[in-house]
């Protein structure tokens, strides 16, 4: 990713030109890693956003702030004491690094001035947030600590001495002149093959650039087999001018949309024609947009991978069960046999002997010889008795199996039509409300937590037909049984995938005959929002809201319904209306 040292140079701007005399109302930390300052400027309230999270280290605005714990963290309450009230200088980048610096004037107990830095080191799994007291350097607190134990180079304590992270012997790119990239050169190396080794020697020398600047510099640099250094001069130069005239261009570059593949500040040659390209108008917005769409995707990973791993071991173990269910089944098909060998043996007592380990009798249903096991144990009678008991017995597992199996049946299809939600889920909160979907059904314990739980809120996707219909689909299957049950009348339509989990869809009928475009269009909205996105020609049930019925005692999203038509069609949706 490309928060390189230019794009933080161009940040540090930005915030120096917006930042600078602004006041630090509130302060938040969000996640162990995430800060939020709320800041009152001369152009009015801003939020500051930072973070020195591994995978996504960055500082930039935001519109949207990320939602706050009930309780704050202990560095958050220090940030306040310290900070809180406080003025900002201005904010500086260190050197070419990825480093930022917030200067600020803060007043103490007994209203003193004092002067402190807040440095953001943006550096990968090395990223941290540390408050500096400028007057000694000595280091307040930091986001993280790191003792010797974690770091024999660089011990980030309360009480030591700030040191910025060790120098690799590289030269500012906002200082960097072409002597320094002709010595970069001058080592006796062959570079004549193509670009790439020129690209590792520069990002090799020069310090701030990213491997995709450094390709940028040695493409326009290259003459023949042989670098022109005053060619990467100017090409940089370029850069820094822009980055000081404010005439940047912030650019996010994206794979398909939705889906960002990289950003910058400076127009990328080698990204052109090879992806989309949204421009912003602010660094701030590019970033911001950049990383809440990868992370979004990310976490939805993440929380969706967790769920989706919970409910696959559910499902194995009902299958499990479902398995032995079966084969209990077939043993208590056997009670029927017992009857008859307690029968036999009681129409035959005089034929039979204490001690017999078995016995041959006819049958009279059939006239065949039935050989019959004995408990040498016990005397006839006493046999018969114990076939008449295991009848009775197999008789009542034979009920109660089937009702565990109807019970199993019902679970799975539930955690099943779960499982799809969770593949087709495209937004956070979706994955929220199915997790307290399963923990409200049982099937997940509730975590301990002193927050109260949030109540899902009813925001089923909205599509519309190509003549003019509502529609809905329901996200989970409490929303699916609110859609049906409560939301859509007896004269709505409702649709739903023949034998495969899914959404329920509801077409509004609005006093309005239902045509065949309509119904078309609704199957496909249906078959989209089912287990068979993947699929053609899917079959998708449909019927007035009338004929669906809800039977106590079922799970979520679980009817049953009458009256219906199939159609097949292909899983596609309309724009959102």
């Amino acid at each position: 990713m490309a928060f390189d040292g230019i794009v933080t140079a161009a940040v540090a701007k930005e915030l120096n030109d917006i930042l600078a005399l602004g006041k630090i109302e509130k302060v938040y930390q969000p996640a162990s890693d995430e800060l939020l300052f709320h800041i009152h400027t001369k152009n009015g309230n801003r939020r500051l956003y930072m973070t020195c999270a591994s995978n996504h280290p960055r500082v930039h605005f935001v519109d949207n702030a990320p939602e706050n714990p009930p309780v704050p963290s202990r560095f958050c309450m220090l940030l306040r004491k310290h900070l809180q009230g406080g003025r900002i200088v201005s904010v500086k980048q260190k050197d070419s690094e990825r480093i930022i610096e917030i200067h600020l004037e803060t007043l103490d107990e007994l209203g003193f001035s004092l002067n402190k830095r807040l440095i953001i080191e943006i550096m990968g799994k090395h990223s941290n947030i540390v408050l500096v007291d400028s007057n000694t350097e000595k280091i307040i607190d930091s986001i993280k600590r790191l003792s010797i134990d974690v770091s024999r180079v660089r011990q980030v304590l309360p009480g030591k001495e700030y040191a910025y992270p060790p120098s690799q012997g590289k030269i500012p790119f906002m200082t960097v002149s072409k002597s320094d990239i002709e010595k970069m050169f001058d080592k006796g190396e062959n570079i004549s093959e193509n670009c790439d080794t020129a690209a590792k020697t520069l990002l090799d020398g020069i310090q701030g650039i990213s491997p995709v600047i450094a390709r940028q510099l040695a493409a326009a640099g290259m003459s023949g087999a042989s670098i022109d250094a005053a060619a990467v001069c100017d090409t940089l130069d370029d850069i820094k001018n822009r980055i000081a005239a404010k005439d940047i261009t912030p650019a996010v570059y994206e794979k398909e949309p939705g889906s960002p593949a990289d950003f910058h500040v400076v127009p990328i040659d080698e990204y052109q024609g090879a992806y989309g390209l949204l421009r912003f108008e602010t660094v701030s917005q590019a970033i911001d947009y950049f990383y809440s769409h990868r992370d979004s995707s990310n976490r939805l990973k993440q929380k969706s991978a967790d769920l989706k791993k919970n409910v696959k071991n559910q499902l194995k173990k009902l299958y499990l069960k479902k398995k032995r269910l079966g084969e209990d089944l077939i043993k208590a098909q056997n009670a029927d046999e017992y009857r008859l060998f307690g029968e036999l043996i009681t129409a035959n007592l005089h034929q039979i002997h204490t001690g017999d380990k078995e016995v041959t009798l006819t049958n009279y249903y059939d006239g065949k010889p039935v050989t019959i096991p004995l408990d040498v144990r016990y005397a006839p009678a006493k046999n018969a008795q114990l076939y008449f008991k295991k009848y009775g017995k197999e008789k009542t597992a034979l009920k109660e199996k089937k009702n565990q199996l109807d019970e199993n049946d019902s679970d799975i299809e539930y955690l099943e039509s779960v499982s799809s939600y969770i593949d087709n889920a495209s937004e956070i909160n979706e994955i929220d409300a199915l997790r307290n979907e399963l923990i409200e059904s049982g099937f997940i314990r509730r975590r301990p937590s002193k927050t109260p739980e949030k109540k899902s809120s009813f925001k089923p996707h909205e599509y519309a037909t190509s003549d003019g219909f509502r529609v809905l689909a329901g996200r989970n299957n409490k929303e699916n049984d609110r859609l049906t049950m409560k939301t859509a009348g007896p004269k709505d339509w409702w649709f739903h995938t023949k034998d495969i989990p899914g959404s329920h869809i509801i077409l509004f009928a609005e006093g309005r005959e239902l045509t065949e475009t309509a119904i078309m269009d609704a199957a496909s909205i249906a078959a989209w929002h089912s287990k068979g996105r993947e699929s053609e020609n899917v079959p998708v049930d449909y019927t007035q809201v009338r004929y669906v019925k809800k039977p106590n005692g079922a799970r979520p999203g679980m009817v049953i319904f009458t009256d219906n038509r199939t159609v097949y069609v292909t899983p596609r949706v309309p724009e959102k209306g």
